[in-house]
């Protein structure tokens, strides 16, 4: 039999509410949303104000009515009722303010949250095992996200190589841009390189030390393309529900990503595996391209991706300032894993989600009061 929820007077809110805690309720449920309050796409502020009301209306909106999902994960910070003295002294505040009535103090059937004990899966085993029996119920469970940290493997030394600090990339990384940089800089002041490799040297065109910032900047730009493709048609394939070995890849590529969104020892790509992507990438220019010129697009798709994978932690943890490009990036890529699973799919930039017709419709976005 479950035990009955914990009750909290209107003055024990009040009082955790003013030494830092942030606490909301939908009419009697109480929620703490303390340790949520950064990870907020509309900012830390935001939750802040709402500190301990009621958050029923801007639930259903306006600005705008929240996901399922939105709703589910609030169902995670759960942590009792308001005593029911204080709530019908609170509804007679409401009407005399000419308030609209609260939603149901019942949980939405639509918002159970994750139970461990119940889960499709043993969230006490390593996940990654497990998921590729979920079948046709994979593509549902996946995208349902929840706030709790996710182990993929047996053996700890494994696991361990599985996750990523986010300087991690930065420091890795960023050395090896700046020395290709500084290599491919000086190459092309030599003046050996050059655009064709033709039969005669009567079309060859040479590739100037002066050039280099706009081949560095075409590379960062080639990436961003790189970027979106890669997330839609790969991290976002959809595995045949009867094939456990791609129910278990996408997992492991991206699917581990949905399920625990705010898990932030895997929000960016270790460097063991970004260096045989990066080595592919490299190897595939070289081909195509005299060596220096492949060099210095190579490199600058090298630093946009460093940019991307940066930009991605800071999307999911930053706290950006109202009206910037970085807040509306924030509330964009936060639709994109609670609501819109199937668009968005830019990253660093929207610009490829125009063309290709996957852009999360501009009227999700409406300013918050």
């Amino acid at each position: 039999m479950a035990a009955a929820p914990r009750t909290l007077s209107g003055a024990e809110v009040r009082a955790r509410c003013a030494q830092g805690a942030c606490l909301v309720r939908c009419r009697r449920r109480l929620y703490d949303l303390s340790a949520f309050v950064r990870l907020h796409p509309g900012g830390e502020q935001l939750l802040r104000r709402r500190a301990g009301t009621d958050v029923s209306a801007a639930l259903d909106g306006p600005p705008h009515r929240h996901s399922a999902n939105a709703r589910r994960w609030l169902e995670q910070y759960y942590v009792g009722e308001l005593e029911p003295a204080d709530e019908q002294s609170l509804l007679e505040e409401e009407k005399l303010l000419d308030v609209a009535a609260p939603a149901p103090s019942r949980m939405d059937p639509r918002c159970k949250t994750v139970d461990p004990d119940t889960d499709l899966v043993d969230w006490r085993k390593p996940l990654l095992w497990q998921v590729g029996h979920l079948g046709e119920k994979y593509d549902e469970w996946v995208h349902q996200p929840v706030d709790r940290p996710i182990r993929l493997f047996h053996s700890d030394f494994v696991e361990a190589l599985s996750k990523t600090a986010w300087y991690v990339v930065f420091l890795v990384w960023t050395p090896v841009v700046l020395y290709l940089s500084w290599v491919s800089y000086t190459a092309l002041a030599q003046g050996n390189t050059r655009l064709f490799s033709s039969f005669t040297t009567e079309y060859s065109i040479p590739v100037h030390k002066y050039y280099f910032p706009f081949i560095f900047l075409l590379g960062m730009f080639l990436w961003s393309l790189i970027e979106y493709l890669i997330h839609r048609f790969v991290f976002h394939m959809k595995p045949p529900a009867s094939n456990y070995y791609l129910i278990t890849l996408h997992f492991l590529l991206h699917g581990q990503h949905h399920k625990s969104p705010f898990d932030s020892s895997r929000l960016v790509f270790p460097p063991v595996p970004a260096a045989l992507v990066i080595g592919f990438f490299y190897g595939l220019l070289r081909i195509l391209l005299p060596e220096m010129l492949g060099l210095s697009v190579f490199v600058g798709g090298l630093c946009g991706y460093v940019i991307y994978d940066m930009m991605h932690y800071y999307l999911h943890y930053g706290s950006p300032r109202k009206g910037t490009y970085l807040y509306g990036l924030k509330a964009y890529h936060v639709k994109h894993h609670f609501e819109h699973q199937k668009a968005g799919f830019g990253i660093s930039t929207r610009f490829w989600d125009y063309p290709f017709r996957t852009l999360i419709p501009e009227e999700t976005f409406e300013k918050e009061e």
